[in-house]
């Protein structure tokens, strides 16, 4: 038997006893600690805060029984409804997926000149919200109303989500794979055929479900485009009457095809991997020379760069260029855009707040309760922004009738909504702290109210700001929300764009869709910067 090992006493300035058993993963605690109360209570507090939409379908979607229920989803209308919200989906996707992986493949693999720079213009899409350009495409060329406008305005702004994960993937992919394909007398084509496009495609897949699930949640570019989907469906019927339950039994079946999608994903992916054959530093691939092909890959770059930012820019421009007193009021501009800036940061705030318990809990404690906790935290993600708006309206109006279109709900409308923006920031930059130095203060006989301020939330700061930053980004440029949950006489950047877009005032809403480009363009940058 070997003995014990000696108890030293702590005292100023000792390090904290070792516990026993194995260590624990890098930049976390061991699972035997638990997370303290003063954690643990504001967590559940978020998590309550994620879970009540999905608390209001459950119990809003049966009020009249599960026979009125079922009638709502089984009529024509919901089968016409997903019909259009599937076959759109299906379209954006196969763009996204066409654009985002030749986009990569020319940027990563190949030869072509200049091919930083395109990879940093073909990402610029990603800062402009969809409603914005499908205002863009509408007011240039009206005819695009439609299907066909809402799938182009779409896949311009979302084909990023295929593109970036596949850029990353083939950056990390083994070259050699390809290098054999062509020395065994495999040209270009084939070998990106056969080899890798089998590599990239789990990340395709993933970025294939961002795009669907950012389809079947928007209501910005097709309510604007005059296309009739789930989101629009539910918002119609919401304004149509004074019962709920219709907009909560489509909510229910929205929430059944994103969890679907999301599944299918997963079961698609399995446990497919394509790893390094080789050991030691990861080398980078021999460009591939396009020969004759180098001016059709550049046209092909710079006509989906001009199609997915120069012309919306361009339409801007030309808006704001016959526009004038008449059409635009810049004392009303400014105020909207005070406005927006007020509201969006009052929910970065709250957002922030509610993230940074789940953060510290998933960062640093495993367990049930932790992976619980998080995961609650992610509920509304896969929520669109209007199924969160019916859940609050409802609770304001049976528990909570003051704060019925108050400043407060929309507040609380965007915590639910960028929750996992916050969280996912949070749980980064803890992670990235060293946790011996809490366990030195905790060693020292400091509380873990005061081990979270001093410490904690210090070497996280940031990461969190960084976070926050992004949060209220997001905040900004969300509509459907706003839209139902604005007190009377409020506008938005976001709404303000929609209220003229829809009664055609094109000139009138060209200010407040440059404004807020603008105004979400300077959090970007410093996020870009603070990221390099």
């Amino acid at each position: 038997m070997t003995a014990p090992d000696p108890v030293v006493p702590a005292g100023p300035g000792a390090l904290p006893p070792r516990p026993s058993g194995p260590p624990g993963p890098a930049g976390r605690l061991r699972a035997e600690r638990r997370p303290p109360a003063v954690l643990v209570v504001p967590a559940v507090v978020a998590a309550v805060f994620a879970l009540l939409p999905l608390g209001y379908l459950a119990v809003r979607s049966l009020e009249r029984g599960p026979a009125f229920a079922w009638q709502v989803v089984a009529n024509e209308r919901t089968a016409q409804l997903l019909g259009r919200s599937l076959g759109l989906a299906a379209v954006v996707v196969t763009a996204c997926l066409v654009l985002g992986i030749s986009l990569a493949w020319l940027t990563v693999r190949t030869a072509l000149p200049a091919a930083r720079a395109w990879s940093v213009l073909v990402t610029l899409p990603l800062a402009v919200p969809s409603y914005v350009a499908a205002f863009a495409w509408l007011s240039a060329f009206p005819g695009l109303a439609g299907f066909t406008g809402s799938a182009l305005a779409l896949t311009l702004v979302s084909f990023p989500y295929v593109y970036l994960p596949v850029t990353a993937s083939l950056r990390g992919a083994d070259p050699a794979q390809e290098e054999v394909s062509r020395s065994l007398g495999n040209g270009p084509l084939r070998t990106f055929l056969r080899v890798t496009l089998p590599q990239v495609r789990p990340a395709a897949a993933g970025g294939a479900v961002l795009v669907a699930l950012y389809v079947l949640s928007d209501f910005g570019a097709v309510s604007l485009m005059r296309y009739d989907t789930f989101t629009r469906g539910i918002y119609t019927s919401y304004r149509a009457s004074f019962d709920r339950t219709p907009a909560a039994a489509l909510s229910v079946v929205l929430v059944v095809m994103t969890v679907a999608l999301v599944a299918a994903e997963a079961r698609t992916r399995g446990r497919a991997g394509h790893a390094r054959t080789g050991s030691g530093t990861a080398r980078p691939a021999v460009p591939v020379p396009l020969g004759p092909w180098c001016v059709p890959a550049l046209a092909w770059c710079a006509t989906v760069t001009a199609v997915a930012v120069l012309t919306p820019l361009a339409t801007l421009g030309y808006w704001l260029a016959v526009g004038n007193s008449a059409t635009w009021d810049p004392a009303r501009l400014l105020d909207t855009a005070g406005t927006t800036l007020g509201v969006a940061s009052a929910g970065a705030a709250l957002t922030t707040l509610l993230a940074l318990p789940v953060g510290v809990v998933a960062a640093r404690h495993r367990g049930r309760t932790a992976q619980l906790l998080e995961q609650s935290a992610y509920a509304g993600h896969a929520l669109p922004g209007i199924t969160v708006a019916l859940s609050l309206v409802f609770f304001a109006v049976r528990y909570a009738e003051p704060l019925y279109q108050a400043y407060p709900l929309l507040v609380c409308a965007y915590a639910v909504l960028f929750l996992p923006v916050a969280v996912a920031a949070t749980r980064a930059a803890v992670l990235q702290s060293p946790p011996v130095l809490e366990d030195v203060a905790r060693s020292l006989g400091r509380s873990p109210l005061r081990v979270l301020r001093e410490i904690t939330v210090p070497l996280a700061a940031p990461g969190v700001a960084a976070g926050a930053a992004l949060t209220f980004v997001v905040c900004m440029k969300e509509l459907p929300a706003t839209l139902l949950l604005r007190p009377t006489g409020m506008d938005t950047l976001a709404t303000r764009l929609w209220t003229e877009t829809g009664t055609g005032s094109f000139a009138a809403a060209a200010p407040y869709a440059v404004a807020l480009i603008l105004l979400a363009a300077i959090p970007s940058y410093l996020l870009g910067r603070h990221r390099t």
